[in-house]
């Protein structure tokens, strides 16, 4: 996918500013927001400065007849920006990119840009979409707070491409309307079980327990175990999944309940043993035969998307910004995702490099910017 291309997922954006009184293209001005927040520039301050250091390079690729623009009127495009463009743009970007191939899984999470509080307004949170194949982020939801995770979730589901793909979310969206939209939309589901369904969670680790204490016996049940070690660190992860539902007397009300199953985390480290167990509810089939491979990389996968909450709160400091007004902050989170997929795809000779060290390296060498963007 080359520049224009890019460029042209991003143009479709309506202009909110009066004709007339323009001397940046809109498209312009995303495109250097895109390419200052992979060249280490986490504020609308620090693009301002990357556009005006970097203005005879930026010529290259965009017009700028007029200039650069500062990083006022930078901060004012993206804060009057319509966020659920900007985002259904972006959406289709990268879909663009995607393979879709079957088995996929795309892992659904809320992160709280905690910098974003004002007064007595609470931080924004943006519910995200990560989809492992590619290791990108998909798409986002802003909701008031982590509360209304339940009512963004249906939404992002909304504009995703779920067909044959496996969808991980935590016990916050675990709910039956949910599960029927996935299955609707003709994918799968793998749903934590928690305290918030406090009967339902108690029923699943009750029969598991028993089960196990009974070895099984007459109880079909898929298993997989991993052992993991590195650093004097030590982690073995049990796998379990079965079909044997029968016994839940509201399976019914979970549209294409299939199995239920649990993980059990077992880390030994610096000569301490800590003991964790997860449950969660299914519509993937058990297999017939063999390990259950699928279940347990449903969810070993889900940390793909915390991850990506780890490097924008490490990489692009996103914890720290203190963009509050409008949809600044919203549409600010969404730059970096932007720029969070680029730098994640692997660049020519350039495997080894972390991605905090090719921001570092973006920002200084032009040469090396380019070959990010002939790699977009």
């Amino acid at each position: 996918m080359d520049i224009e291309d890019f460029k042209k997922s991003f143009e479709e954006i309506e202009d909110f500013r009066q004709v007339g009184k323009v001397k940046h293209k809109l498209i312009d001005i995303l495109f250097i927001g895109v390419l200052a927040s992979i060249a280490n520039a986490n504020t609308f301050l620090e693009i301002g400065a990357f556009a005006e250091v970097k203005e005879e390079w930026l010529k290259k690729y965009i017009d700028l007849d007029y200039g650069v623009p500062s990083h006022d009127t930078i901060q004012r495009v993206f804060e009057h920006l319509d966020s659920k463009a900007f985002n259904k743009a972006f959406m289709e970007w990268t879909n663009k990119i995607n393979e879709h191939t079957g088995g996929r899984i795309i892992a659904v999470d809320g992160k709280t840009v905690k910098g974003s509080v004002d007064g007595e307004k609470k931080p924004i949170h943006i519910v995200n979409a990560w989809v492992d194949e590619n290791d990108m982020i998909l798409g986002q939801i802003k909701t008031s707070e982590k509360s209304n995770e339940i009512t963004a979730i249906p939404e992002l589901l909304d504009l995703l491409f779920l067909k044959d793909s496996i969808v991980t979310i935590d016990a916050m969206g675990t709910q039956k309307k949910i599960a029927e939209k996935i299955i609707k939309k003709k994918g799968d589901y793998v749903l934590a079980l928690k305290g918030n369904h406090e009967t339902f969670h108690k029923e699943v680790a009750d029969y598991m327990k028993q089960a196990l204490e009974d070895c099984f016996n007459d109880i079909k049940m898929s298993t997989k175990i991993t052992i993991e070690k590195g650093h004097g660190r030590i982690e073995k992860r049990e796998y379990y999944q079965t079909d044997d539902i029968g016994w839940f007397s509201e399976k019914d009300l979970w549209k294409g309940l299939k199995s239920i199953g649990m993980v059990r985390r077992t880390v030994n480290y610096k000569e301490k043993e800590t003991v964790e167990i997860s449950y969660y509810i299914s519509s993937l089939e058990m297999p017939e035969k063999g390990e259950c491979e699928l279940f347990a990389k449903a969810i070993r996968k889900h940390w793909g998307v915390e991850s990506c909450h780890w490097m924008l709160d490490v990489l692009f400091k996103e914890d720290n910004s203190l963009v509050r007004k409008n949809n600044g902050a919203e549409n600010l989170s969404m730059l970096r995702k932007i720029a969070l997929n680029i730098l994640k795809k692997e660049l020519p000779e350039q495997k080894k490099v972390s991605k905090n060290m090719k921001r570092f390296k973006a920002g200084l060498d032009d040469k090396y910017l380019d070959l990010i963007v002939q790699n977009i």
